[in-house]
């Protein structure tokens, strides 16, 4: 995936569909200083992202309604509306919350919140992941996770803590993947992951994947109870704590 911010890349063409009902649902994440979006007909996945910095309330709803125009779907024409719950950037959360309400209650659909911690855990290729997020403040947002019959189990977590308290792996294979890694390049030591990808972000195709099994379930809910997973209360230092004063 490139890390241009001006590049803005569609995955995906739109087959001709049968005329058997098909799945379809849009799904964004804003958690962190990248914006996603995915459109999800039926297993096939169009997706986009783009380095937002802080204009992701600017440019997530024009993208989601480019995979529309791209896919030739109107927003009633969906069957849910998948957004990123947390954790991340509180403004993102907001955003991202906001914006699934907002399109849901307008085309009366559910909405289904999924973790950016597991998403990112899905976006790893791999089937044992530490997934860990930059929270600022000397912390992060972090989970292991382990997967099951093909679905995640979290093992430990989400939760936020400083990087000599993320939870480390126990037994082989597992990978580090996250800004966290980034930002605290020692959270874990080497011998305790076999890799570490901390360029991946919890991309919206991965939020896809997630939410299809899930929306087939009927676990999307009305769109006045999307929330977002706040698991940190305080969102910024005091000039004391930051050695300013």
């Amino acid at each position: 995936m490139s890390r241009s911010p001006a590049n803005v890349k569609i995955a995906a063409r739109f087959p001709v569909f049968s005329s058997r009902p098909a799945l379809k649902f849009l799904a964004f994440d804003t958690a962190t200083e990248w914006c996603s979006a995915a459109l999800w007909v039926d297993g096939v996945c169009a997706h986009r992202e783009i380095h937002a910095g802080q204009k992701h309330s600017d440019l997530l709803v024009p993208m989601l309604m480019d995979l529309l125009a791209e896919s030739g779907f109107s927003l009633k024409q969906l069957d849910a509306i998948v957004y990123g719950m947390g954790p991340g950037s509180f403004t993102g959360l907001r955003i991202a919350c906001g914006v699934a309400q907002g399109l849901a209650l307008g085309a009366d659909l559910p909405v289904l919140g999924v973790s950016t911690l597991e998403t990112l855990a899905e976006e790893a290729g791999a089937e044992r992941v530490l997934a860990c997020l930059d929270a600022r403040m000397n912390e992060v947002y972090c989970a292991l996770y382990q997967q099951e019959n093909n679905a995640w189990r979290c093992l430990a977590g989400p939760l936020v803590c400083p990087p000599g308290a993320v939870p480390m792996p126990q037994g082989e294979g597992y990978v580090g993947v996250g800004s966290g890694f980034a930002a605290y390049p020692d959270i874990a030591p080497p011998r305790r992951l076999q890799r570490v990808d901390a360029s991946l972000i919890p991309h919206a195709r991965a939020m896809a994947r997630l939410a299809a099994p899930r929306l087939l379930r009927g676990e999307g809910l009305p769109a006045e109870r999307a929330e977002p997973l706040y698991i940190r209360d305080k969102i910024a230092l005091k000039i004391c704590e930051r050695g300013l004063a």
